[in-house]
């Protein structure tokens, strides 16, 4: 592990703490990340001296409040290297945030006989909202399927987008197979025909280095809970041409530029699609978590994740009655592991994990059109981030090995 993550250990609290009398493994960490003390004392600190609503006030706490908020705003800006802070829209989080495109540009732009593209692997976030968008507008949705390594299948991307194509909305990183996506060749094939790339960058912020200004998305979604940051937070980028073109998400006050009684102006991007009083805690909370991550170098939180996996997966690839999901290869692999042990049920399998301290999450993932292409109606999944360490990799196979020999031996019991 490497020296600087290790000294962090001690940032995260909640980590330390026996569950059944074992230490705490937290192996979760797709569904949901742990938050450092700098975010909960960054919270805390703004709760007891700077509460208050933003941008319209002029006394001195909502000052500082809109200040707090704005200077996330720039932080997440530089943090994805977004042009201009202006693309950077809070939302409720990254579903929110699919939603919102969905519901505007794919409003205004998707008609009868059009095509949106996205893969067999999205979670339903980016899933549902394209299928209902077809739905409505009498539009064609497909799929991209995987290769036998479960990848996406590139070649059948390049068949599958054509000049029909309009959006094409594809998971940076999945949330089950732990493949990493071609985005950025996905952007450019989809600029070839005409059509938007969607991200939807959930399991792909908290883990490596983003840039989209690199990866050419149009838009770019991401929860901060899976960052380090509070729930009920999230961003989506967006390009500048079309964030003003769209029509607003919700209606109401900061949103507006000026109402009569007859019909109203927007008010300026990112403001027009900020409506209400936003989770304003949240957003100084997801500024901390940035500068936590930022402070330490996603490109050494990347390395990290990957000499776990170099030492987890082939490990469990390796063990009897254990089948894994996803790439084999570790170096196409992010810190999320998708197995099932044979003849027992996954959750049976989480059950038996947390009896032992290990912390590892069992269904279908939201998930359930790629579970039924794999066959399966749930897996188990152990997912990595920057404070696991070589010994919980270490727990979660004795705990593997233990609960297989269990189940084993109460089977042969009662034959």
């Amino acid at each position: 592990m490497d020296s600087t993550l290790n000294k962090l250990l001690s940032d995260f609290p909640i980590l330390d703490q026996k569950v059944n009398d074992e230490r705490l493994v937290y192996l979760d960490n797709a569904a949901t990340a742990q938050r450092p003390n700098q975010v909960i004392k960054a919270l805390t600190h703004f709760y007891q001296t700077d509460n208050a609503n933003v941008h319209r006030g002029v006394h001195t706490l909502a000052e500082r409040a809109t200040a707090d908020y704005e200077a996330a705003r720039r932080k997440v800006q530089q943090f994805i290297n977004a042009p201009e802070p202006e693309e950077v829209i809070f939302t409720k989080g990254c579903t929110d945030g699919l939603n919102l495109v969905a519901s505007t540009y794919g409003e205004a732009n998707i008609s009868a006989g059009d095509e949106i593209v996205i893969s067999i692997m999205e979670h339903h976030s980016n899933l549902i909202p394209w299928q209902q968008l077809a739905i409505r507008k009498g539009a064609t949705l497909k799929y991209i399927h995987l290769t036998d390594d479960g990848e996406l299948d590139l070649d059948e991307a390049k068949q599958l987008i054509t000049d029909k194509t309009k959006i094409v909305a594809v998971a940076h990183a999945s949330n089950v197979m732990g493949t990493v996506n071609p985005i950025k060749e996905l952007a450019k094939l989809a600029h070839q025909h005409g059509a938007v790339l969607v991200g939807d960058g959930a399991q792909a912020v908290p883990h490596m280095p983003v840039d989209v200004q690199n990866l050419d998305v149009d838009f770019y979604a991401f929860s901060g809970h899976k960052m380090m940051g509070p729930t009920g937070i999230g961003i989506l980028y967006g390009k500048r041409q079309l964030l003003e073109a769209m029509s607003p998400y919700q209606y109401g006050g900061e949103m507006i530029g000026f109402v009569h009684e007859q019909e109203a102006t927007w008010a300026e991007l990112p403001y027009k699609f900020e409506a209400g009083t936003q989770n304003i805690a949240g957003a100084v909370g997801l500024g901390a978590a940035v500068d936590y991550l930022t402070k330490i170098d996603m490109s050494t939180v990347q390395a990290h994740e990957q000499e776990l996996v170099n030492y987890l997966l082939p490990k469990m690839e390796a063990m009897d009655g254990v089948q894994v999901y996803g790439p084999q290869d570790p170096t196409k692999h992010t810190g999320v592991i998708a197995f099932n042990l044979e003849n027992l049920h996954p959750h049976d399998v989480a059950t038996a994990l947390d009896m032992e301290g290990v912390a590892v999450r069992a269904g279908h993932h939201c998930a359930q059109p790629l579970m039924a292409y794999l066959g399966l109606t749930a897996t188990a999944r152990a997912s990595l981030y920057l404070y696991n360490t070589q010994a919980d990799a270490d727990r979660l196979l004795v705990a593997l090995q233990e609960t297989k020999e269990f189940f084993n031996h109460g089977s042969r019991e009662t034959k």
